[in-house]
């Protein structure tokens, strides 16, 4: 009957239970538990027909598609505490009947648009306790319409897809809570008629902007569903932009303010609705007056002050508000760039700060300086020379043929890399505002200004190119004569220079290398001399050690107890010991006599200093009587 009965329940179509699973078939439901099994991926041969799979405390590393293929009936799935980093592009794409999805506790790090691509009757989705930065726009738009648990909480989110979120009518349930959310959008949760739990706490929230979702508190009968909003643990700025917030009845919620100073650290339910103030605008720096040359970029700064941080606009000279476009760039922080000026650009511009407390304003000038333009020059023999306006200045400059002997603009103290530009104070009637230096090079045609204060008559131009022929042409920006006229341009002058090659570096490491070698040459010579020094040293010390004097015992008498004294035995005669003969540790030749230490040293040092060497000569002592030499006595 065994035969039978087996081919009997493989007609039946029952699949057979993964080995490290346990299987539940109740009530024509198919549970596949496999939980706390070591598992390294999804089992291949799960029941196709299975409604649950826990799959919970194993270390999957990674999902894809082939792993869920045709489980259409699958509506609970429990991937949580895995190791997932990562899920391939419609992995859950035949879960069509999926309700609940578990990915807590993971490793993921980013959700793509097709991440969770085919679940589209999903309704709770936890995602809690991974590692996550960043969610794309789209990845909830498959069960937009039926999601009703949403919880993203312990994550490392700034942003979160708001659109897709406010597109939730169903949502019951947002966590966000324990994230690194700085800022809600205005109206986010505008939309969310049925959501009854909004946890933010411990986030970077200053502020919460107004939103009717707020309203709904839980006193109120008249809501269809009473929110619960837990919002502590952020860093509250209690001031103005916070009353509203105020002004809702929630006696018993324990969130505190972080700043001003005043109010921190006071419960925000506590504070009266008087101390949320805040500060209108003050514009603490900006630019006054700016001068450009026609074609170079404007920067135009204002900075202000005020609780809250102003909100930073610029209104160009034509009354209209500046925006960001291929020319112009308006940074939150105060700064309008300019990238290339024209004459259009010149005029008054105005700063506006604006908060809730009120704005301030500040008026910027800026002129733009026409440039002259001269005359087609042409550079001969094909070689880049200077450019049209340095050309024809320095044209006009030798046309004009000052009487004076030096000329008007000098460029020295030249080298490889730089040259100091040198010119007089010129006509005093004539008033500057500015001069501007003009200069190319015989290697690049590409003419370079430089803007020069009226109080200097010195620029040091750096760096230039190595060997290369420098025209230059130093030009005197002065006031035009009237609002409508041109900066009137006068040329002092124009000089011609070079500049020296560049050094090899072989010379430079040769007088190093020689340098050191010298220096290691000289030491040793010294070393060596102080060596022998104190050879010598120990060699008298020695020898003067040798003829110390003895010591003389004599009248030595004992204490008796009252006996006769002894007599004390009679000692022979000593002959007086002989006296130590002079001695001489250095040999200073034939000078007449010795000298004292300090002397024989003096002379031992001069004569090793006239040698490279410097050794040591023999030392010794010529005698005493009949010679001429006389040696004095060491003391010891």
């Amino acid at each position: 009957m065994a035969p039978p009965l087996l081919l009997l329940l493989l007609a039946s179509g029952a699949a057979a239970c993964p080995l490290p699973c346990v299987c539940q078939n109740l009530s024509e439901s198919l549970s596949t538990l496999c939980a706390h099994r070591g598992l390294l991926f999804v089992p291949p041969n799960v029941d196709r027909r299975t409604v649950e799979l826990r799959l919970a405390d194993n270390f999957i590393q990674a999902l894809g598609p082939p792993d869920f293929r045709n489980m259409t009936g699958l509506v609970d799935l429990t991937l949580s505490r895995n190791a997932i980093t990562r899920i391939g592009a419609r992995a859950f794409g035949d879960l069509e009947s999926l309700r609940s999805l578990h990915l807590d506790g993971n490793r993921l790090v980013e959700l793509g648009a097709g991440s969770l691509r085919g679940p589209v009757n999903l309704q709770h989705l936890i995602l809690s306790g991974n590692q996550l930065g960043r969610i794309s726009p789209g990845a909830f738009d498959d069960f937009l319409d039926s999601l009703e648990d949403l919880d993203l909480s312990y994550n490392n989110l700034r942003q979160v897809p708001w659109a897709g979120i406010g597109a939730m009518p169903a949502l019951h349930t947002l966590n966000l809570d324990h994230n690194l959310i700085d800022a809600l959008p205005p109206g986010a949760f505008a939309q969310l008629s049925q959501l009854s739990r909004l946890d933010l706490t411990s986030n970077r929230l200053a502020t919460l902007a107004p939103d009717p979702l707020f309203s709904r508190g839980r006193d109120a009968e008249a809501s269809p569903a009473p929110l619960v909003l837990s919002f502590s643990g952020n860093p509250l700025h209690c001031n103005c932009e916070l009353l509203w917030l105020r002004r809702l009845a929630r006696p018993d919620d324990l969130e505190t303010c972080a700043s001003p100073p005043g109010l921190a650290g006071r419960y925000f339910w506590a504070v009266p609705e008087g101390e949320f103030s805040c500060e209108p605008p003050l514009i603490a720096r900006h630019t006054q007056r700016l001068w450009v040359l026609e074609g170079q970029r404007a920067t135009l700064r204002c900075r202000a002050l005020g609780d809250p941080a102003p909100t930073m606009h610029w209104v160009g000279p034509d009354d209209r508000l500046v925006g960001n476009s291929s020319r112009a760039r308006a940074f939150p922080n105060g700064t309008l760039e300019i990238g290339v000026t024209g004459s259009g650009d010149a005029g008054g511009y105005t700063c506006i700060a604006t908060n809730p407390a009120g704005e301030a304003t500040a008026q910027v000038e800026l002129r733009v300086l026409a440039l002259p333009h001269g005359g087609n020059g042409s550079a001969e023999g094909g070689r880049p020379g200077p450019s049209d306006i340095a050309a024809s200045a320095r044209t006009a400059a030798e046309g004009e043929g000052t009487l004076e002997s030096e000329p008007a603009v000098q460029v020295t103290e030249v080298t490889a890399t730089s040259g100091l530009v040198s010119w007089g104070p010129g006509r005093p009637a004539d008033p500057v505002w500015m001069f501007q230096i003009q200069y190319n090079s015989s290697e690049d045609e590409t003419l370079i200004y430089r803007i020069v204060p009226a109080s200097s008559h010195h620029f040091l131009l750096k760096h230039l190119v190595p060997g290369a022929d420098y025209d230059l042409c130093l030009l005197a920006l002065s006031p035009a004569a009237g609002p409508s006229d041109l900066t009137a341009t006068r040329l002092l002058g124009c000089a011609h220079f070079s500049t020296l090659p560049a050094a090899p570096l072989c010379h430079a490491l040769q007088a190093h290398v020689l340098g050191g070698t010298l220096t290691v040459a000289v030491g040793g010579v010294l070393v060596a001399a102080l060596l022998v020094f104190t050879v010598a040293l120990l060699v008298r010390g020695r020898g003067a050690g040798n003829g110390r004097l003895p010591l003389k015992l004599s009248h030595v008498q004992s204490q008796t107890n009252g006996g006769p004294s002894p007599t004390p035995k009679a000692h022979p005669p000593r002959s007086p010991p002989p006296r130590p003969q002079r001695s001489c540790s250095l040999d200073l030749g034939d000078t007449g006599g010795c000298y004292g230490y300090a002397r024989r040293l003096g002379g031992a040092w001069a004569r090793r200093s006239h040698s490279v060497h410097g050794g040591l000569l023999g030392a010794g002592c010529r005698g005493v009587g009949g010679s001429t030499e006389q040696l004095e006595e060491s003391v010891v």
